[in-house]
């Protein structure tokens, strides 16, 4: 049997959140659904972010609300701290991302908190979260990414000891997944396993889950490199669509259709219909306003 990879869909929120459209929920609902037909078992649905600061994730919970509960589903719904906690768990999302940062320049910008008091934030959580078991109401499963674990827009360079470090903490948590974001896109395939490696003997019982951004266009090649390292489990988004709108010149996400025709062509498994992702994409780029950078949007597969 080929060995299968998790790719976790983050369009309709890391996607979305650095469109200058900004779409209604029914649409943002739809593009989940449309997503899920084409074979996304886990997908990052919404985020509890104040609608201020990002009006592009407006209406979360209208969101969740048109989405119909389908067994074999998760639905995410990614948070910046405890008030974002607490709205998500009204609302039905399967799971729980607490998005955190490796420095403090961009914790600063993205959340208004240092590292430390991140980790505080998510302890606090984590602490709730137990004190939970056994109410009514089923409680999501956790996990959390780290931002900026190759580079930082306000800090610049992220050492091996930084991103061990807060690893660690997680890992003391108890948080069983783990993401490692290349946030702005400025990792490259010998750097990543280098972080890898180190992630893995900080929190050797974890799941890795690896982020990329194809800003510098690295993405795919970053992406390989951590199949390679025994990664089975990424993040990517349709179309290629995203962004941090707190770290400038950040762009998309790697595209899914561009992933999942590399891994499926290489004889991995992703459980993904290439033709409805590329038609997604297509779709999803009429609804910005533009078409979607991603290569096989363009291209198609191959064969055809």
């Amino acid at each position: 049997m080929s060995r299968p990879i998790q790719i976790v869909e983050v369009g309709p929120r890391d996607g979305l959140q650095n469109e200058k459209a900004v779409l209604d929920p029914a649409i943002r609902a739809e593009l989940v659904l449309r997503l899920e037909a084409a074979g996304a078992r886990r997908i990052e649905a919404v985020s509890f972010v104040h609608p201020r600061l990002v009006p592009q994730m407006a209406g979360a919970e209208e969101v969740m609300a048109d989405l119909p509960s389908t067994e074999g589903r998760s639905r995410i719904g990614l948070v910046l701290n405890g008030k974002g906690y607490d709205r998500a768990l009204g609302t039905g999302v399967d799971e729980v991302n607490v998005s955190l940062s490796v420095t403090d320049g961009f914790g600063l910008k993205n959340q208004g908190l240092s590292t430390r008091d991140q980790l505080a934030m998510l302890e606090a959580i984590v602490a709730g979260r137990a004190n939970s078991v056994g109410a009514d109401t089923p409680v999501p499963s956790l996990s959390a990414t780290l931002s900026c674990v190759w580079g930082c827009p306000f800090d610049g360079e992220v050492s091996v000891d930084q991103v061990t470090a807060v690893v660690g903490e997680l890992a003391r948590l108890g948080v069983r997944e783990i993401g490692l974001a290349d946030t702005i896109g400025v990792g490259d395939p010998w750097g990543v396993n280098k972080k890898i490696e180190a992630a893995r003997a900080a929190a050797p019982d974890t799941t890795l889950r690896l982020h990329f951004h194809d800003t510098r266009n690295t993405g795919v090649a970053n992406a390989y490199a951590a199949v390679q390292a025994g990664i089975d489990v990424l993040d990517a988004s349709v179309g290629g669509i995203g962004g941090c709108p707190f770290a400038p010149g950040a762009t998309g996400n790697v595209a899914t259709e561009d992933l999942v025709y590399m891994l499926e062509r290489a004889g991995f498994s992703t459980g993904y219909d290439l033709d409805a992702l590329i038609d997604t994409a297509r779709w999803i780029g009429e609804r910005i306003g533009r078409p979607t950078p991603s290569a096989l949007s363009r291209a198609g597969g191959w064969p055809r």
